[in-house]
């Protein structure tokens, strides 16, 4: 969605949500804001301080009496002018309010972001930071709410400002040589003060990339998949874990042919479940499509979970999901009469007497957890986040590792990896993604 960057319009919009409502609040930005303000409330309130004032319409009839907030540029959200009205929820009122602003000149409804983008276009934040506004919003586990909002504190601008410091730096060293190589306080050679820095460099990139693993958990969610036999009770687990009939039991085998999904909040992280197709040789067509799902689902989860039904235990084929996580979980435990010890498994569980789940699902947690690691680090959150990374770190090895290449290509080697560190806070060259940024948000934000 194409942003509109016209800044000498002044826009507005609800900002609380969905009505009715107690308390609905419309947000206003931009350079009519003063006018806009002294012409309904009769006057503009002390700057940041709540007033309690009757809002009227451009021929002096009440719309509602509520408070108003006036935040004076720069020292606001957007950098501009700012203003907010409080007004009782209900439609009705919020209308009126929305009709009395259109009625001014150079006044028009905001775009999703677009008060966020005003924001970052005036410098009150860079990128990343708007990156974890929009995670805020959209955070639905307490795991979720923390990293955004340390990323929306900008403890990951702090970070790479500083990596891209030092890449500065050691540019500055090179082109100092190559300028005033016969000048006395330059030193003679760059190679211990810049090369050992930057091989220092590109590993802590490549290990703050490797973490992005841990944001994609947190952000994402932590990927179980339930695979087993025909009938091994994988669509029972996933009924009882979601705590309501997701999927379809029968004893007739392949009743499952496509994916069903779950996500359960344990612990404050999100972790996603997913039922599969049975697996089993098949001639059948639209099982076989099913099972090829299954296997290309399990690829890429964080944690399999292998079910085999302890009172028929029957091999599942065709299973090779390489060097992923294998929880290995005997089912129907209240009929198997003790039949097979679960000596050879890691837990036992039935859906039906639900015994065992609650310990499933205390594994569930701690891997999880364990996944994540330490939420108190800044993590790479977004796929952008770690191409660019991946990019610059390329970048600073080629630099290093290059000896026998002319000081000025080392230099521009560093030269683009500072270019595309930049690219992730906003700092360079950015207006091919703002558009797919700012729509991430809701309109009033």
């Amino acid at each position: 969605m194409k942003q509109n960057q016209n800044f000498s319009e002044t826009i507005f919009a609800l900002s609380s949500g969905r009505l009715p409502s107690g308390v609905a609040v419309v947000r206003i930005s931009g350079p009519k804001t003063r006018f806009v303000i002294e012409t309904i409330c009769g006057g503009l309130p002390i700057p940041r301080q709540a007033e309690l004032r009757t809002f009227r319409d451009r021929l002096a009839n009440p719309v509602d009496r509520g408070l108003v907030l006036f935040f004076p540029n720069p020292n606001s959200f957007t950098g501009e002018d700012c203003g907010e009205f409080h007004l009782h929820g209900g439609r009705a009122v919020v209308d009126s309010m929305i009709s009395l602003l259109y009625t001014f000149d150079d006044c028009r409804l905001s775009e999703a972001g677009e008060f966020t983008r005003r924001a970052f276009a005036n410098a009150k934040f860079d990128l990343t930071v708007a990156e974890g506004l929009a995670d805020l919003i959209a955070a639905e586990t307490d795991g979720q709410r923390r990293l955004a909002l340390q990323i929306a504190s900008g403890s990951q601008v702090e970070l790479y400002s500083s990596w891209r410091t030092d890449m500065i730096r050691a540019r500055a060293l090179i082109e100092a040589e190559l300028d005033f190589a016969d000048e006395a306080d330059v030193p003679g050679s760059v190679s211990d003060q810049v090369w050992f820095a930057m091989q220092d460099l590109a590993e802590k990139i490549e290990l703050h990339v490797a973490d992005g693993k841990r944001g994609a958990i947190v952000r994402d969610g932590f990927r179980v998949v339930i695979m087993g036999a025909p009938n091994a009770g994988k669509s029972s687990l996933l009924n009882a874990l979601a705590g309501t009939d997701v999927a379809i039991v029968s004893d007739e085998p392949g009743t499952t042919r496509d994916l069903i999904e779950i996500k359960l909040d344990l612990g404050g992280l999100p972790v996603l479940i997913t039922d599969t197709a049975g697996l089993r040789h098949t001639e059948g067509k639209v099982e076989k499509i099913g099972i090829e799902r299954a296997l290309e689902r399990a690829q890429s989860a964080d944690l399999i979970l292998s079910l085999t039904d302890i009172s028929n235990p029957i091999p599942a084929p065709l299973v090779d999901v390489g060097a992923n996580d294998v929880l290995r979980v005997a089912t129907k435990t209240d009929i198997s009469n003790g039949k097979n010890a679960l000596s050879s498994f890691d837990l036992g569980i039935s859906a039906v007497s639900k015994d065992g789940i609650d310990d499933l699902l205390g594994l569930l947690k701690l891997r999880a957890e364990h996944a994540a690691g330490n939420l108190s680090d800044p993590l790479p959150t977004r796929r952008r986040h770690m191409e660019l990374l991946g990019e610059t770190s390329r970048e600073i090895n080629r630099a290093v590792s290059d000896i026998g290449a002319p000081l000025e290509v080392r230099a521009e080697y560093l030269r683009r990896a500072s270019h595309a560190l930049g690219r992730i806070t906003g700092d360079v060259d950015v207006e091919d993604i703002l558009d797919v940024v700012f729509s991430e948000f809701c309109i009033g934000k």
